[in-house]
């Protein structure tokens, strides 16, 4: 799921991060405040090594899809971290910092604590998880032509990319080379285009337009597939799984390395 602030649009286990976030940091101040002691900066330079860690290895994991477009190294709008560098680098760098400066040891360490508390009981962890495992929404879609598809008859047991996109969309038109070349590259994964909001003429002027040669396009002129699966910011690309459950999700253009690394982890639920 997704929240929408004004113009932008972010997914809520990313908003219960920053709230978790400001808990540690409210908590390290209150621990610390007899010896005058804010743990506020040193717990956002603990996300900020994290994060850069968390980066690096995902960059390095995948480097073969980066170096194609070595520019987008820094886009990390792809959302591309390694969890378990971002985890190990930021404790690290609290560590040393707690040792450096001994009095910031019980704030630091409470402020961590609680932060730590405040995401796990948020429901955080399952949102990212997708651990709901929902099913392909049954929702009503039809071709450009108008001839109604099910989802489920279309997938044959197959996993399932649904890309919810629109032709007015900049980070949609973006990432289309790269779902198109994955689309031709996986056969033995089905990808499925879901227009949202717009008539068959519209979609078919733009695919033709820019020459892609998409497969499965498909018209969902009342925009239900986004309030079904909750989301309400274009582009969202959802994974399933062979069984037809939610494995995972990407919210915003991915790059070719974000979508290999959902691809990887794909095969690995079936």
């Amino acid at each position: 799921m997704n929240v929408s602030l004004g113009p932008f649009s972010f997914q809520t286990a990313h908003l219960l991060l920053v709230i978790s976030l400001l808990i540690a940091c409210g908590v390290g101040n209150w621990v610390g405040r007899h010896q005058k002691v804010r743990t506020g900066k040193v717990l956002l330079d603990m996300l900020l090594v994290g994060l850069v860690a968390g980066r690096i290895v995902f960059v390095a994991t995948w480097f073969a899809q980066y170096r194609a477009a070595p520019l987008s190294i820094v886009d990390i709008r792809d959302g591309g971290f390694t969890p378990w560098a971002v985890v190990l680098a930021g404790l690290a760098f609290g560590a040393w910092r707690m040792v450096q400066t001994p009095r910031l040891r019980n704030p630091l360490a409470a402020g961590v604590l609680a932060g730590a508390l405040a995401w796990f009981t948020s429901g955080a962890p399952l949102l990212l998880n997708l651990s709901e495992r929902k099913p392909l929404p049954a929702v009503a879609l039809v071709t450009p032509a108008g001839a109604p598809v099910d989802l489920a008859a279309l997938a044959q047991g197959r996993p399932v990319v649904l890309n919810l996109w629109a032709s007015w969309c900049p980070p949609c038109r973006a990432e289309m080379p790269v779902l198109s070349s994955a689309q031709q590259r996986r056969r033995d994964v089905l990808f499925v285009f879901v227009n949202q909001g717009e008539d068959g003429q519209t979609v078919t002027a733009y695919l033709n337009g820019n020459r892609l040669a998409l497969e499965n396009v498909l018209l969902d002129t009342r925009s239900a597939m986004g309030r079904e699966v909750g989301s309400s910011a274009l582009p969202t690309t959802l994974f399933y799984d062979a069984g037809g459950r939610l494995a995972n999700s990407h919210l915003g253009a991915v790059s070719a390395a974000s979508l290999e690394s959902k691809l990887s982890g794909l095969q690995k639920k079936q």
